[in-house]
């Protein structure tokens, strides 16, 4: 488990979709963001610094560029608070022109000084969004994920135990492939994504036949690029010892960056189809999706039958002496 950890003010300014550029303090540029939320002085900008917090990405719209421009007396204290909170950069919305003096303090600061062509509100969505992924909590494990009818199924197990094939096989059956052998997650808010991790791509290893190319053997259609990880599925030799779920009455879950996913282990032993097997978990997490349990729903009947069947048992006289 880990994370991104952070970014520097350079790989922001380098993000295309935020259209800014650098007017000052190109020697900050180096200055790291942790935290993805952006900071507006409010009321920093009277001299109260209590709300500002180090190493954010200070926004100045419409209003706040107004205020400076109107206030020559109050302005030198504005730029000054907000400067000293530390700001990882300050970024000037709409295009506007950054005052003179906020200017020369950036640069002699050190801190980056950026204008975007963005709206205000526009650009706070746009960075915050980018700063949320590239900051996202991540991981990498071993599997196979895939899109089977809708629902991202991860499948693990150890080296060798057929995760690959049962993936090829579901793949024949027209289901979708998202990354073989090295899965990167990432944590958005409260769900969890993966996608392939390193060069391998859409290719698949199949001890036997080599290296394939999935999306060039069944077209583009039998591929996508990532998706959210809605069950996890554990492949696991078969073991006599072992007692395993018959019924189902109760979820199982893992725990993946603090989120919990459903989780299903299916005990590999020969004549057993993995591939039906996982299909038929998929359309059973959408039933429960919808609301549809269907090994409880069955324990529910049962026990009505049950009590339907003693409420109408003949109640017996006792015999007559």
């Amino acid at each position: 488990m880990g994370a991104s950890g952070a970014f520097t003010v350079g790989e922001l300014v380098a993000h295309a979709a935020l259209e800014v550029v650098l007017v000052a303090g190109s020697g900050g540029l180096d200055r790291t963001v942790v935290v993805p939320r952006i900071q507006k002085p409010g009321l920093a900008l009277t001299g109260w610094p209590e709300q500002l917090h180090p190493g954010r990405v200070l926004v100045l719209g419409a209003t706040e560029i107004d205020y400076l421009s109107d206030q020559p007396a109050a302005r030198e204290l504005g730029i000054a608070t907000i400067l000293a909170s530390e700001p990882a950069c300050v970024i000037v919305c709409r295009g506007l022109e950054p005052p003179r003096e906020l200017h020369s303090a950036a640069e002699g600061r050190g801190v980056p000084l950026l204008v975007s062509a963005l709206a205000t509100a526009d650009f706070i969505v746009e960075v915050t969004t980018w700063m949320a992924g590239r900051l996202a909590p991540e991981t990498e494990v071993h599997g196979v994920l895939l899109d089977v009818l809708g629902v991202g199924v991860l499948v693990v197990g150890k080296s060798g135990i057929g995760k690959s094939e049962t993936a090829l096989d579901l793949v024949m059956r027209g289901h979708r492939l998202v990354a073989d052998d090295v899965i990167r997650i990432r944590r958005q808010g409260g769900q969890v994504t993966g996608r392939g991790a390193g060069i391998l791509g859409h290719h698949m290893e199949i001890r036997g036949l080599g290296i394939i190319n999935v999306k060039d053997l069944f077209g583009i259609a039998s591929v996508r690029n990532s998706k959210k990880i809605e069950l996890i599925v554990e492949l696991h030799e078969w073991d006599a010892n072992v007692e395993y779920d018959r019924l189902g009455f109760d979820d199982q879950f893992e725990r993946v960056l603090e989120v919990s996913v459903p989780k299903v282990r299916l005990p590999v032993r020969p004549g057993r189809n993995l591939a039906t097997l996982i299909e038929v978990a998929a359309r059973n997490e959408l039933l429960k999706h919808q609301g549809i349990h269907s090994a409880r729903a069955f324990r529910d009947s049962h026990q009505l039958a049950m009590e339907s069947a003693h409420r109408d048992e003949p109640v017996l006289e006792p015999a007559a002496e």
